[in-house]
């Protein structure tokens, strides 16, 4: 009998300390992966392979059918339309955005933004404290474009996001920057149509969100120019220019393929709750990214 109260009783302690070390507080299962919480493997592990594909960091990958390749659907005023389902990043960026260089390609990083991102640990992640994903970093949760009309020009476009049900604005109705913007995690946005092709501008932005999970770093001067492409009616093109003098020497360009999911998959619920434990349990004590 006293050997099943002790064993019991280390069971009542271990529960809330695995409990604590849980990267998201309650998170559902991506359309895309079951999600597993990051930096669950070891850097040079090999990945295993699941029942429905092979698994990495940040679940179980679903095999998919090859996405449709006739021509795209358009708007009643012959717009490109993006919104008829939702959007996964084939093959997935989140680890890395220099996968989207050009071959030979290195992120011309300043040597100060270099060190910033060799201190950067993955529990200091902000993702891992629920917070914003911020710009670029859609890998590997789906997304959907949302527009306020469909049947004449729209003023508003919204990129909604599975992860935390997060959403950027994009203002469509011709309006510019304000002047001295407020730095948020997604910046200030307008948008416009170059023939087929969907152009995001945008600036304001704050220094404290990753580009990847490798902690790849901007400052509060980022501009990014994002150039939305539907090459088919299955296939998107995501063409991104990084303009930040603080972090890096020049201008560099990044671009990132996106396939239509099937009919019938949707984003679904995903919660987590900011200042959870996860960070805090892994021997960290930086809530946000910021130097």
């Amino acid at each position: 009998m006293r050997k099943l109260l002790v064993i019991v009783r280390v069971i009542a302690l271990a529960v809330p300390m695995l409990a604590q070390a849980t990267p998201m507080a309650s998170a559902s299962p991506s359309s895309t992966q079951v999600a597993a919480g990051p930096e669950a493997q070891a850097p040079g592990a090999r990945n295993p392979v699941g029942v429905l594909g092979p698994v990495d960091a940040l679940g179980q990958e679903v095999k998919r059918p090859p996405a449709p390749t006739d021509p795209p659907p358009r708007l009643p005023d012959g717009t490109i339309d993006l919104t008829d389902g939702i959007w996964v990043s084939v093959p997935s960026f989140g680890p890395n955005i220099a996968q989207g260089l050009k071959s030979g390609e290195v992120l011309p990083l300043l040597p100060s933004a270099a060190a910033l991102m060799s201190s950067r640990t993955g529990p200091d992640d902000p993702v891992n404290w629920c917070l914003p994903l911020g710009v670029l970093r859609y890998s590997p949760y789906p997304f959907r474009f949302i527009q306020n009309s469909t049947h004449k020009k729209p003023t508003h476009m919204y990129i909604l996001s599975e992860w935390m049900g997060s959403f950027r604005q994009i203002f469509m109705d011709g309006r510019q920057h304000p002047p001295e913007p407020d730095p948020t995690w997604f910046g200030h946005s307008i948008g416009s149509y170059e023939n087929d092709t969907l152009v995001i501008d945008t600036v304001g932005f704050n220094d404290k969100f990753w580009f990847d999970r490798r902690g790849t770093p901007h400052t509060a001067q980022l501009h990014t120019i994002e150039r939305w492409t539907r090459l088919d009616r299955g296939h998107l093109m995501q063409e991104v220019t990084i303009d930040d003098p603080g972090a890096y020497s020049r201008p560099f360009t990044v671009r990132f393929p996106a396939m239509l999911s099937a009919p019938g998959d949707d984003l679904i619920e995903y919660v987590c709750q900011e200042n959870n434990q996860y960070g805090i349990a892994s021997g960290s004590s930086k809530p946000s990214a910021g130097p």
